[in-house]
């Protein structure tokens, strides 16, 4: 099984998983890059995966589905043209010829009905959990998302982390805002820019490592509760509050 970043977008990744000339995607917000892919590999479209219904994760639904005809599935509780099969918590799916067993882990926060597809020690999570970071919150609460993400990190250590965005730099800069002293972070952050100087993804990444450098995953160590706690001006009484002083601070941050 091979998984395929395809550019979209100024930042976005369409992930293409392929076995034996047939291909799965997942989050394809433009058609275009998803034709080239399947032209240039001579490869049969048999499935889209769908982990919430922002424009720049089903954008490509309708020109792929017109010339490939393939399954659709999404979250059932969103609004998504297209779907042909809908998901809630727990639903297993198996594709690509039983090559591709996959589970849906649901995980409100960014939406309201965000889905993610777990398989063989891969994880495919959308807008929810990000290298260093996690999705903004448009129509979950704070204590959703942290237990959405809670969900995530207590998978395994090697679990791979195939999010839809390119936003790792970024998001390290506010990690080492949130804990100037976490050697991890520091470390990672020198790996990913000689990544992105080469023009290189720096996803996938890993639930553990992401256990190691992701603030949004490490709100019960002390050091970032005195730190969301110095920056919110408020007494945090548990890493739920933690969590959504972080994401306040990150909204802002810049």
């Amino acid at each position: 099984m091979q998984i395929v970043p395809l550019s979209a977008f100024s930042d976005n990744y369409i992930w293409a998983v392929v076995v034996d000339g047939h291909c799965v995607v997942v989050d394809p917000g433009d058609a275009e890059p998803v034709q080239r892919f399947l032209a240039e590999h001579e490869l049969v479209l048999d499935a889209i995966l769908i982990t919430h219904h922002h424009g720049d994760h089903t954008g490509g639904i309708a020109a792929l589905s017109a010339r490939h005809h393939p399954k659709v599935f999404g979250p059932a509780t969103e609004a998504i043209a297209g779907l042909t099969d809908t998901l809630t918590d727990g639903a297993t799916l198996n594709l690509l010829n039983g090559a591709l067993p996959l589970s849906v882990i649901a995980v409100p926060g960014h939406t309201a009905g965000h889905i993610t597809y777990l398989t063989q020690g891969a994880l495919f999570c959308g807008d929810t959990l990000f290298s260093a970071g996690c999705g903004r919150l448009f129509e979950g609460t704070p204590a959703q998302m942290h237990a959405s993400l809670g969900r995530l990190a207590a998978l395994p250590d090697d679990t791979k982390v195939y999010c839809a965005h390119e936003y790792t730099l970024s998001n390290l800069r506010f990690a080492m805002a949130v804990e100037p002293g976490n050697a991890d972070i520091l470390e990672y952050n020198g790996q990913c820019e000689v990544l992105r100087a080469q023009a290189r993804p720096t996803i996938p990444t890993t639930i553990g490592m992401e256990r190691r450098i992701n603030p949004f995953l490490r709100c019960e160590q002390p050091g970032i509760r005195r730190a969301a706690e110095e920056v919110s001006g408020d007494t945090l009484a548990d890493a739920g509050t933690v969590f959504a002083a972080l994401r306040r601070w990150k909204n802002e941050f810049r």
